[in-house]
């Protein structure tokens, strides 16, 4: 059985930091990316920041600056690094992780974790 173990989270204050990972039991072989979206409610699930087998990071517009995404040696946990907190931050961030395994393409998420900011 799949498992994808996410932590982190928590509540902060405007202007705090916080950071998450995740951890997925996939083989590395076949990965292509690991990465964070975030979702708050009655609005469309999100892209925060992925990074692909190679290295190549993407980020959300409005998260350009402040969050770092990166990836251990052994590229199954995924970090996101969040600083410069806003309000506006505030949301359920999902851990997603995509590739191939058995000939078959695998789209993964996680349970989702709180992440709170206030003013």
């Amino acid at each position: 059985q799949v498992r994808l173990e996410e932590s982190g989270g928590g509540s902060v204050q405007a202007g705090g930091s916080l950071g998450l990972s995740c951890t997925t039991s996939r083989d590395i072989l076949g990965l292509v990316a690991m990465g964070w979206f975030r979702q708050t409610p009655g609005k469309e699930r999100e892209l925060v920041a992925t990074v692909s087998s190679g290295g190549s990071t993407t980020y959300g517009d409005s998260v350009k600056g402040r969050f770092t995404i990166s990836r251990d040696t052994n590229k199954i946990t995924v970090y996101l690094q969040m600083n410069s907190l806003r309000p506006e931050d505030t949301a359920v961030y999902y851990c997603n992780v995509r590739g191939f395994a058995n000939r078959r393409q695998y789209d993964d998420w996680g349970q989702g974790t709180q992440v709170t900011v206030s003013s």
